[in-house]
């Protein structure tokens, strides 16, 4: 018998229906991909996992979560053994019940990144199903043809000069490598010499990787602030709340966050007390597509913005297109190349895949 699944997101535009046959799950496994040239760190350790559901109708969701081997085994005990069996059409409700499930050990962390996975899997078969891309489904209005602006996260002097030549009008450069302490003379002096290259109209913002403490970043935040610095992201630690109070009331920058959030509640928090300019959720982290168009909801409402971490990448990019009214798309992981269908950047913009859900498939060669 067919279903009737309509998803109703306030302060967006209305949702389209779709029609649906009930789906059942009989098989979710995750695995984590050779992944050469990753950060040697717990990004790595932990790194990330991709998530198949499959149904009895034969369609197989791809996403695509986070916790390395620890989120491998919540996803193939806990997880799998709630959700098999279960109508794979009804995400929100699915996504709701996972949370509630993990609620004792998992609000944030391992078990939601391991849930973002399972939950962008069942967005893909829910687009798969209705033969539309998850776009579509989110915003049956959504532009496919629109190219959207994207800005290139660089790590070093060799990867800014290949954004320069890319066209990418907006850089955001990583400073972790000028350590805890850094002198604000040296990270001022690389900002000048980036608004020099790029010009007045582009876009230059910073990611400390929460490596300072307050004084240090307000001393950086008053030594980059001639350069006309969108965004000073993630500072200080993510659980310094307080922390950040004092930096959004004192930094002459935007201060940015949310990259290690964790679900509804998590960022409901961050707005409710006005604590970043930017949100910067992790689709892959956050607890998937349902988790952060809840975020959207919120943010807008609150009218702040919402730029996801590595946004050119298929999962997130599909949000970006549909709901926001001022999408900008971060540049993404080159060492994840264990999925084909991503879009590629070409002088600065990117264009959404029209292949239903996500557009995306495992490869055969393992990257």
């Amino acid at each position: 018998m067919g279903k009737i699944n309509h998803y109703e997101s306030p302060g967006l535009s209305d949702f389209s229906y779709w029609y649906l046959e009930l789906m059942r799950i009989t098989e979710i496994r995750a695995s984590q991909p050779p992944t050469p040239g990753s950060p040697a760190d717990w990004r790595t350790q932990l790194g990330q996992i991709v998530v198949e559901v499959k149904t009895d109708d034969g369609l197989v969701g791809l996403g695509v979560g986070g916790g390395g081997v620890a989120g491998i085994h919540l996803v193939e005990t806990v997880l799998r053994d709630l959700l098999v069996g279960r109508d794979a059409s009804d995400v929100e409700a699915l996504h709701e019940e996972m949370c509630r499930h993990t609620s004792f050990y998992g609000r944030k962390g391992l078990v939601v990144m391991a849930i973002s996975g399972v939950d962008l899997a069942l967005w893909d078969l829910r687009g798969k199903a209705a033969n539309l891309p998850v776009a579509r489904l989110l915003n049956p209005n959504v532009d496919l043809d629109l190219e959207l602006p994207t800005y290139s996260t660089v790590f070093d002097d060799e990867d800014a000069e290949s954004a320069f030549n890319a066209g990418h009008e907006a850089i955001k450069l990583h400073v972790e490598r000028f350590g805890d302490q850094p002198d604000p003379a040296e990270i001022a002096n690389l900002v000048q010499r980036t608004r020099e290259r790029l010009g007045p109209d582009a876009s230059v913002m910073i990611d400390a990787f929460a490596r300072w403490n307050i004084d240090t970043s307000l001393r950086v935040a008053e030594a980059i602030a001639p350069y006309d610095v969108a965004w000073l992201e993630e500072p200080i630690q993510p659980d310094d709340l307080d922390g950040y109070a004092i930096l959004s009331e004192q930094s002459p920058v935007p201060i940015a966050g949310g990259e290690h959030e964790y679900l509804a509640d998590g960022f409901k928090t961050l707005i409710d007390r006005q604590l970043h300019a930017v949100l910067q959720p992790d689709i892959n982290w956050c607890g998937g597509l349902t988790t952060l168009i809840d975020i959207y909801n919120m943010a807008q409402a609150a009218n702040i913005r919402v730029i996801p971490h590595r946004g050119c990448e298929p999962y997130a990019l599909a949000a970006i297109a549909a709901l926001d009214s001022r999408p900008l798309a971060e540049s993404g992981r080159k060492w994840f190349n264990c999925l084909s269908g991503f879009p590629e950047i070409r002088d600065g913009r990117i264009q959404l895949s029209n292949r239903f859900g996500f557009g995306v498939e495992l490869r055969s060669d393992g990257g």
